[in-house]
C-alpha cells in the first residue's frame, strides 16, 4: 500500500470514528428526553416536538469533509502551528493519542515555549501510557508556570503510574502546597501509600 493510500485509509477510519461517535451521541440525546405532544398540553394528533429534523443536527458528510480537510491541511502545511494543533485535537478526541502526539510534537517544534502545547503533550502522553515522557513534559510546563494545579496533578499521576515513590511524593507535596483542597490528593496519597508498602 502506498503512503498516499495509507493516509487516505487512516483518514477514512478516523472519520468513521468521529461520525459514529456523533451519531451515537445525537441518538442518545434524542432518546434521553422524549417530548410527546400530550406532555406539552397539545392535541394528541400534533406532530412530535423535537423530532429528527428539529434543530438541524450535524451533517455527517459535511463533518467528514471538514475533518479530512483539517488533517490534510496539517499534513500539507507542516509549518502551520494552528493546523498541527487542530489535527492533534481531532485525534485526541477519538483517543488516538499517539497520532495526537505526532502533531503536538510538530507544533512544539514550531513554538517551543507555547505553554498550552507543552501541557497538552503531558496530557496526551499520560493518557497514552507513556508515563516517563508525560513526566518530562509536565516538568517542562512547570518551568514555564509552576503553580498550575492541572499540571501538578498530571505530574503526580505520571510518577505514581511509573512507580517512582520519591518523585510522586515530591509531586504530591507541590500539589498540596498550591491547592490543599485538591480533590485528587486523597487518591494520590492512597496510591503513594500502596506504592511504598509494596516496596
Amino acid at each position: 500500500m502506498s503512503r498516499e493510500n495509507l493516509l487516505f485509509a487512516i483518514i477514512g477510519i478516523l472519520l468513521g470514528f468521529i461520525v459514529g461517535f456523533m451519531f451515537a451521541s445525537s441518538m442518545s440525546q434524542k432518546q434521553a428526553t422524549p417530548m410527546t405532544a400530550a406532555s406539552q398540553g397539545l392535541p394528541a394528533d400534533h406532530p412530535p416536538i423535537g423530532g429528527q429534523n428539529a434543530g438541524g443536527g450535524p451533517d455527517p458528510q459535511a463533518m467528514r469533509a471538514e475533518v479530512a480537510a483539517q488533517l490534510e491541511k496539517a499534513r500539507k502545511e507542516p509549518t502551520n502551528f494552528d493546523a498541527q494543533i487542530n489535527a492533534a485535537k481531532l485525534y485526541y478526541q477519538i483517543q488516538r493519542y499517539d497520532q495526537a502526539i505526532e502533531f503536538l510534537l510538530k507544533a512544539n517544534a514550531l513554538k517551543p515555549t507555547d505553554y498550552q502545547t507543552v501541557v497538552f503533550l503531558g496530557v496526551a502522553n499520560l493518557d497514552a501510557g507513556h508515563y516517563e515522557t508525560a513526566e518530562k513534559w509536565y516538568r517542562a510546563a512547570m518551568k514555564i508556570q509552576s503553580d498550575d494545579v492541572m499540571v501538578l496533578s498530571g505530574l503526580a499521576a505520571a510518577t505514581l503510574e511509573r512507580g517512582d515513590a520519591k518523585a510522586a511524593e515530591d509531586a504530591i507535596a507541590k500539589l498540596e502546597k498550591v491547592d490543599p483542597n485538591s480533590q485528587d490528593l486523597p487518591q494520590f496519597r492512597d496510591k503513594l501509600a500502596s506504592l511504598k508498602a509494596g516496596k
